[in-house]
């Protein structure tokens, strides 16, 4: 009798096969690519936001000194407001805080954003950065955001200086009040404490580091307009890109502050603002009643550190008439010589 497979194993069989014909000639499964990492977190690091918040708030602060003196103590306590600033932080504040400033343009963010999407290309555009800031010029809406920079940061040292023109006029005319023409006490401690709070470092106002903490991620918006501003840029301009653009690169972090430092460092206004101490000290060092105090914090502390900062903004920078006597005036001033008296005869 012939052997046969059982019915249910047969019926297995047969549809196995079945199955193993239909899988050999389906195509096989597409398997979708990952999705491409998502662009990284515009930010700035704390330790810029710090340096743009101690920036704003000296700015605030001596823009707010008014020539309404009525005794030498206001004086005094404005002077130190007005000489509280290390030069050099100065300068790195105004850049980190025009940085913020750039960062309130959206055709420049969006212009940087391009390179951000991919790892590899974004990673090679923030080393060119590093190594040359003028790379984020080239960079779309650059012009816009160098617009905002160029009208934020001069127009807030354009009030400092006009401030400063307002309070050495006050030098003057505070000179019909007995009190101003007092010797100023303790002329030698003013003039240590002057050069103490000058090397000291500046703090920023917690209220004002959260705004601009916010307004740098795109939280919240300075409300700042402006017209582009075409090149060439000034060093300071051209830095404040730079650090903006690494901020959408998601490469203005704590892990590279060497490098943000770098380029937070500008030499030409550094000096500048180094040369309006100095010239403060040697003003400070010889005055000795109270208006020629106001004299001093108009011209050196207000008007030259005003005109430094309108430099780093590559803006015109102010006209200030010095008067210069002509020869008749001179001639007018000077005593005249008594005439010698005749000789007359003397008498036998």
């Amino acid at each position: 009798m012939p052997f046969r497979f059982p019915v249910k194993a047969s019926l297995a069989a047969v549809v196995a096969a079945a199955l193993l014909a239909g899988c050999a000639d389906a195509p096989p499964p597409v398997i979708a690519p990952p999705p491409p990492p998502a662009a990284p977190t515009v930010s700035l690091s704390p330790k810029l936001i710090e340096l743009a918040s101690a920036y704003r708030y000296y700015m605030i602060r001596t823009t707010a000194i008014t020539p309404d003196f009525a005794d030498g103590g206001g004086v005094a306590r404005s002077l130190q407001t007005g000489a509280s600033y290390e030069p050099q932080q100065l300068v790195r504040g105004a850049i980190a805080y025009s940085a913020v400033v750039a960062l309130q343009d959206k055709a420049f963010v969006d212009g940087v954003r391009v390179y951000a999407k991919d790892p590899v290309q974004r990673k090679q555009i923030a080393y060119e950065i590093m190594k040359d800031p003028a790379y984020a010029v080239g960079i779309p809406g650059s012009a816009s955001a160098a617009g905002l920079v160029i009208a934020t940061l001069g127009g807030d040292a354009q009030k400092l200086y006009d401030q400063g023109k307002a309070i050495k006029q006050a030098a003057y005319d505070i000179q019909k009040q007995p009190w101003s023409k007092g010797e100023v006490l303790g002329r030698e401690a003013r003039l240590a404490g002057a050069k103490s709070v000058s090397a000291s470092a500046m703090m920023g106002d917690v209220a004002e580091t959260a705004r601009l903490q916010q307004a740098s991620t795109g939280v919240a918006s300075l409300g700042l307009t402006a017209a582009p501003a075409t090149p060439p840029y000034t060093p300071t301009v051209i830095r404040a890109l730079a650090v903006a653009a690494l901020a959408v690169l998601g490469e203005a972090n704590d892990a590279n502050n060497e490098q943000l430092m770098a380029l937070t460092h500008e030499p030409n206004i550094g000096m500048c603002m180094g040369t309006s101490k100095l010239n403060l000290y040697q003003c400070l060092a010889v005055a000795r009643p109270n208006y020629e105090d106001v004299f001093c914090l108009g011209q050196h502390v207000m008007m030259d550190t005003g005109r430094c900062v309108i430099r780093a903004a590559g803006l015109p920078e102010p006209y200030e008439a010095r008067y210069i006597p002509d020869a008749k005036t001179i001639a007018k001033g000077m005593p005249t010589k008594k005439a010698p008296a005749k000789k007359g005869k003397k008498k036998s």
